[in-house]
């Protein structure tokens, strides 16, 4: 007998795990979303094995079952799953960027629930988008709920791990701590200092210097306001928590800046440099990233298209490129951007083979 999965959401997350799902031979994936058209176009697409034209009778039939929606819907679904006739052992699951809400939600559900947040995302939405490699080398985090037990959460791991995700089991305290303080905090940070930036008056040719670094490190800043609204509602206590710690890293700085004595303020980048350097470069962390090649170009007519056409040649995909700075006489520098780590070494090695370029990783 086939196992039955029922994924409700088929926006980019839903549905490429449920793309990433249909590598079980002995799997059927049923797909439901609030929109008809989406859910024709997942079928269409080979995303799905069947539309669920019932929600309550879809369920019904599911091992397993993914709310592959936003935490507020989330919890209403779980609120209506408590009149759905669903099947004994059935495991109930979502992919939620907060996860102590959604647990609160279940408590008492009386089902089977493990809370998920599978850690990968891109620069595009909607079913359009979804790829079944998009959670490849992506930590997925577990979340179990009061009612499951080890033989549950072995269940829900063999199943996600076609995707070739890494799998890691957490509280869900640990998980929101952990979130705000290198994905929720960073989007607050980002999003100031373009506030910052838009209060300045003085110097209008402020913003034009601003289209290099500044640009990139405020990226994130360019998400979506009400997926962003959503999560910092939901995980305030945490993220507060680390705005109080930022703001006393602030004053220790603002001391060292007021002191302006030249030894401190070098340890200080020093010891910056030291942590940041050690951080991991492979694979995914919470933040959505993505994977950028950095390459020495002189400033002639046609080297763009001439790089891009290497990477063409040997089907190697881009999701983005820009150009950090062009001046006559000088190199410039070309950004590539990839959706993964392994896209990216097969550009440096291409690349690298097919001219003298400098071709490195920042």
């Amino acid at each position: 007998m086939k196992t039955k999965i029922l994924v409700i959401g088929l926006g980019l997350i839903g549905g490429s795990l449920a793309k990433a799902l249909m590598r079980h031979d002995d799997t059927v994936i049923f797909g439901y979303d609030s929109d008809a058209l989406t859910v024709r176009k997942a079928y269409k697409m080979g995303i799905i094995h069947q539309a669920a034209l019932s929600l309550e009778e879809a369920a019904a039939e599911a091992d397993f079952i993914f709310l592959a929606t936003p935490v507020g819907a989330a919890k209403k679904l779980l609120q209506q799953s408590r009149f759905w006739k669903l099947r004994d052992g059935v495991i109930i699951s979502d992919t939620g960027s907060t996860k102590m809400e959604i647990m609160e939600a279940a408590e008492n559900l009386g089902h089977v629930f493990i809370g998920g947040h599978p850690m990968a995302g891109s620069h595009k939405s909607g079913v359009e988008a979804a790829k079944d490699v998009l959670f490849e080398n992506a930590y997925y985090i577990l979340t179990p709920g009061p009612l499951a037990e080890p033989s549950h959460i072995n269940k829900i791991k063999e199943l996600i791990k076609v995707t070739k995700a890494k799998v890691e089991v957490l509280s869900a305290k640990e998980h929101d701590h952990m979130t705000s303080i290198v994905s929720h905090f960073p989007h607050l940070i980002a999003a100031s200092l373009v506030h910052q930036l838009d209060r300045e008056q003085q110097y209008p040719f402020t913003r034009q210097l601003a289209a290099g670094g500044f640009r990139d490190i405020t990226r994130i800043a360019s998400s979506d306001p009400v997926m962003w609204r959503d999560i910092t509602t939901q995980n305030n206590t945490m993220i507060a928590a680390q705005l109080d710690q930022w703001m006393d890293e602030m004053a220790h700085l603002k001391s060292l800046l007021t002191a302006n004595e030249e030894e401190p303020i070098r340890r200080y980048f020093e010891k910056a440099k030291s942590v940041r350097d050690q951080l991991p470069i492979a694979g995914h962390g919470a933040m959505y990233s993505v994977f950028d090649l950095y390459i020495d170009i002189p400033d002639i007519p046609g080297i763009i298209s001439e790089v891009t056409g290497y990477l063409a040649e040997e089907d190697i995909s881009i999701v983005n490129l820009r150009i950090l700075e062009t001046r006559e006489d000088v190199f410039g520098i070309l950004v590539i951007s990839f959706q993964t780590a392994e896209d990216r070494e097969n550009a440096k090695a291409c690349i690298s083979k097919r001219t003298a370029y400098d071709v490195y990783i920042s």
